[in-house]
This record gives C-alpha cells, sequence and structure tokens, in this order.
C-alpha cells in the first residue's frame, strides 16, 4: 500500500483498488476507488458495514489495507462521532494549541493560530472556557479549529452531527460547508441523514465495500428517497 501527498493538481483525496480485510478475515472495502476534488465538501452515504468510517480511518491512517493505493494531501484533519474520544486538553483554547505542539512554533504564532482558528468556528469568546461546559455542537467546532489551526488541508469527519440535536446538527453541517469555500479545504463527511446531502458539492453511494453510485446529492437524495418508500 503506498500512502502519498501527491496527488493530481485538481484532486485532494483518490483511492485506487483498495482491498481492507479485518484479522478475522471478513472483507470490508473491495477494489475500492474515489477522486474528490480538491477545495469540495463530499459525503460519503451507505448503511452500517457499508465501509464509511473504515475509509476514513484507511485515509487518516490509522488502518493499513492489504493492497492499493491512497493519495491525498497534508496535514490531514480527523472528526470523531464522540468529541470526548479527542479533546484531551481542559480548556477550548489548550485543546487547539495542544495540536500545535509538534510544529515547534514560536508562542506568539500559536496564539495567533488559535485565535484564527476559533474565530473561523465563532468560538473566540469562549477560547477559556473549559471543554466539559460546552455543548456537543460546540465540542464538535473545537475539534474542527483543531484541524483549521493545523492547516489541514483534507478534513476528515466521521458521523459528527450523530450525537447532536437537530439544530446543532445543521449549524454545524452548515459550518462546515462555509469553512471548505472560504479557506480552500477539502471535507469528507460520513452521514445517514439526507437532510445534510443539501450541503455538499457531491457524494458517495457505499454497499457492501463498493462505490454503487456518486455524483450530485440531490440525485443520490432522490435515490435514496425512492429505495425508503419501498421498504415495509
Amino acid at each position: 500500500m503506498n500512502q502519498t501527498a501527491n496527488v493530481n493538481a485538481e484532486l485532494a483525496i483518490k483511492v485506487q483498488d483498495v482491498h481492507f480485510r479485518w484479522p478475522q478475515g471478513e472483507d470490508v472495502l473491495k477494489s475500492f476507488g474515489i477522486d474528490v476534488p480538491r477545495g469540495e465538501f463530499w459525503m460519503l452515504l451507505g448503511n452500517n458495514g457499508s465501509g464509511k468510517s473504515t475509509l476514513l480511518r484507511l485515509l487518516a491512517g490509522l488502518l493499513t489495507p492489504q493492497s492499493g493505493k491512497i493519495q491525498l494531501l497534508h496535514p490531514v484533519g480527523f472528526v470523531f462521532q464522540n468529541p470526548d474520544h479527542q479533546l484531551v486538553m481542559p480548556t477550548v483554547g489548550a485543546d487547539v494549541a495542544f495540536g500545535l505542539v509538534e510544529e515547534k512554533l514560536p508562542l506568539a504564532q500559536v496564539r495567533q493560530r488559535v485565535t484564527e482558528a476559533l474565530s473561523a468556528v465563532n468560538l473566540l469568546e469562549l477560547q477559556r472556557r473549559p471543554i466539559y461546559a460546552l455543548s456537543g455542537g460546540q465540542k464538535q467546532r473545537v475539534a474542527i479549529a483543531g484541524a483549521i489551526a493545523r492547516h489541514c488541508q483534507v478534513l476528515l469527519l466521521d458521523e459528527p452531527t450523530a450525537l447532536l440535536d437537530p439544530d446543532s446538527q445543521l449549524d454545524l453541517v452548515a459550518q462546515v460547508r462555509r469553512l471548505v469555500k472560504s479557506t480552500g479545504m477539502t471535507a469528507l463527511w460520513v452521514t445517514h441523514r439526507l437532510d445534510e446531502l443539501n450541503y455538499c458539492d457531491g457524494a458517495f453511494l457505499l454497499e457492501q465495500g463498493q462505490v454503487v453510485d456518486r455524483g450530485e446529492p440531490k440525485r443520490l437524495m432522490q435515490r435514496l428517497m425512492q429505495i425508503q418508500e419501498t421498504i415495509p
């Protein structure tokens, strides 16, 4: 398997012929391939077990496929379904700054990046607030701010609205769309919610570890709604 930052000038993510199976022998992705254009917001759809979350973990380098080629721009940010699994510092500002430790930046530059990142997600006024005092939606925005502070070129989001109330769900997806359009970042978002398709540039539909459809989100939404109508 080859994973590299060298991607076609028009693409942020390119996956070719990737095959992944769990140690117990269960195939998850089979000859899998997708292309995600730079500076766009795409979504992954599919039933549980279709391979969506596994793909994100492969892209993030958390898993390694048995074969195939993965190319994507770096740095890469990852937002988990449950933000409590990735927020490790006691306050909002400290958590965003924590991701910059490895870059060994001057303190003034760290502060500038934290300020810019929190401003981008409308949380600057909460910089000193304890993490435990945040709502679920605010925690997800802190996780996204951490990726912005690191100047991530690709943002991977694994069902980030799953634990949020309906208003917070739409607020978060709209926020990510605005960030993509204003910063040039590329986002790949896993979802089960058809209404979230209204915010993306394109989508992939997965079934049993393969892409069975891709393209314009409204067309895919109509297809999925028709499928749901036929289910008794």
